[in-house]
């Protein structure tokens, strides 16, 4: 049974960092390209950044590009989100999934999310102004 396990979240001030993992259990990595995503109150479901860890390449949303810091290790199959810089608009529910279909992060980044194979349960972010 295939499984996602996302760590690392909590409550920072505007300004400081956290660090996500996302465990994939039952697959490996370096099949899979890997995507983090947030859901804030009455939004949509958002696209933040995405790893493949076939081909290494990487894909930002222009919200996070230059704060967040999306990066893998196929041993330990986990991926890391390494967000800096935080501001409020930044407080969400983080999700990440994992799709065997696509080889590059990009490909992924412009699929629909319903698509996915898999998906974590998500964590909360929340950054107080």
């Amino acid at each position: 049974q295939v499984q996602l396990v996302e760590s690392g979240g909590g409550l920072v001030k505007a300004g400081g960092s956290l660090r996500l993992s996302c465990v994939l259990s039952g697959a490996a990595l370096d099949v899979h390209v890997m995507g983090w995503f947030r859901q804030a109150p009455g939004k949509e479901r958002e696209g933040v950044s995405y790893i493949s860890g076939r081909d290494g390449s990487i894909y930002y949303a222009r919200s996070v590009k230059g704060r967040f810091t999306i990066s893998r290790d196929n041993a330990k199959n986990t991926v890391y989100l390494q967000m800096d810089t935080l501001n409020p608009e930044d407080t969400a529910v983080y999700y990440c999934a994992a799709d065997g279909t696509f080889l590059t992060a990009q490909a992924m980044a412009v699929s629909p999310t319903g698509t996915y194979d898999y998906w974590g349960q998500g964590i909360q972010v929340t950054v107080a102004s």
